[in-house]
């Protein structure tokens, strides 16, 4: 992120991130090179991931109610790629080895750098790196209390997202050994295999967005949209309430529940999902100082990073004590994030508001101009 802000610019990090990402998928098709494959992946994702995000909140002017929408559709795009790779590549692997499953994904990664190269004309056009130095210098300064707020912001959220994802990373783990021990799949004579609830997640996902997206333009427009961090406390306690009814769900019935039931489970995971995670990206880009978001973004992967590691923690209490109870323990977690959540409100509120968004008003009616 700092080498994409400092030297590259996000555009041409995002190029040459999806470019060693591919070479790296090709390089995984040899086995004397694994380690050299996995390095090149890990760098070209670090240019790619860290850019590609944090574009989205310049396509839109600062009053536009669309802007927290867009990472919303960014989402989506995440989870078709979710849904479509392990169906396209793991098949590949699966039926004509493992080497093709590695060269589709090449092949995949490289569509997608043609795809961002073609449409690379509509976005804003990027200061060189110099000029951009030189403006900075006459641009007036975010006020220091109006950067120790974004900060101080940022960081709180990425705590409370931490604990979130401490139960909403069960969904991989946890979860998938009580489906295959605590769940009856069969429908008839046919037994669901677990990997189809799996891919309900980026399904559902897929599917409810264009809704969610409506109510929350529409509530824009009438000035009803709930604010950012009240979004995400929502989130949070939709998971918690998930997570109850699988606590009580397998305490009524022995420990061997309907699949239906773990079916309504993704449903009601994947809405909380989507009220928090998408919206809590959109923050971090909006509240990233100017000149610094391919610096901030990694910053949300962190707390990822440190809630995959809670939830491995957590995932231990499973061998300790009953099912109903480890599920009763995960609503409990992800309460304790919609509760730390909704008492941040004030606080995002506030360093959104600062120093109008922290770009320089020259800077930002230049964006605005160039989008529209």
């Amino acid at each position: 992120g700092v080498i994409s802000d400092r030297w590259l610019g996000r555009k041409r990090a995002v190029m040459i991130g999806a470019a060693i990402m591919s070479f790296g998928h090709f390089l995984m098709a040899s086995e004397s090179l694994l380690y050299f494959a996995l390095a090149a992946i890990a760098i070209g994702n670090g240019l790619f991931l860290a850019c590609l995000p944090s574009q989205n909140d310049d396509l839109y002017a600062k009053d536009d109610p669309r802007r927290g929408s867009a990472y919303n559709f960014y989402y989506v795009g995440i989870n078709v790629g979710g849904l479509l790779a392990p169906l396209v590549c793991g098949t590949l692997g699966e039926l004509y080895g493992w080497h093709w499953g590695f060269g589709a994904a090449g092949v995949g990664m490289l569509l997608g750098l043609a795809i961002y190269t073609l449409g690379a004309r509509w976005l804003p056009p990027e200061r060189p790196r110099a000029q951009a130095a030189a403006k900075s210098i006459d641009a007036p300064r975010m006020p220091r209390e109006a950067m120790r707020q974004r900060i101080l912001a940022l960081v709180a959220i990425g705590l409370c997202v931490m604990v979130f994802r401490g139960a909403y990373e069960q969904s991989g783990n946890t979860i998938a050994l009580w489906a295959d021990v605590g769940l009856d799949r069969s429908a008839g004579s046919f037994l669901i295999p677990m990997t189809w609830f799996q891919a309900l997640n980026p399904l559902l996902v897929i599917f409810l967005t264009p809704l969610l997206v409506m109510m929350w333009t529409k509530q824009a427009r009438n000035g009803r949209e709930p604010s950012p961090a009240k979004k995400m406390s929502l989130g949070a306690f939709g998971v918690a309430l998930a997570f109850a009814m699988l606590a009580f769900v397998d305490a009524q019935s022995g420990g061997h529940a309907n699949w239906m039931w773990l079916a309504l489970f993704f449903v009601l995971f994947t809405v909380g999902e989507l009220f928090i995670l998408p919206i809590g990206l959109g923050v971090f880009a909006r509240l990233a100082p100017g000149g610094y978001a391919a610096t901030t973004i990694p910053a949300w992967y962190f707390a990822s990073f440190g809630g995959n590691l809670l939830a491995g923690v957590l995932g231990t209490l499973w061998s300790a004590m009953g099912h109903a109870a480890f599920f009763g323990v995960m609503a409990g977690v992800a309460s304790l994030a919609g509760v730390l959540l909704r008492s941040l409100d004030s606080t995002v509120l506030r360093a959104e508001a600062a120093n109008g968004n922290g770009r320089p008003a020259d800077q930002r009616s230049d964006e605005q101009a160039q989008t529209g």
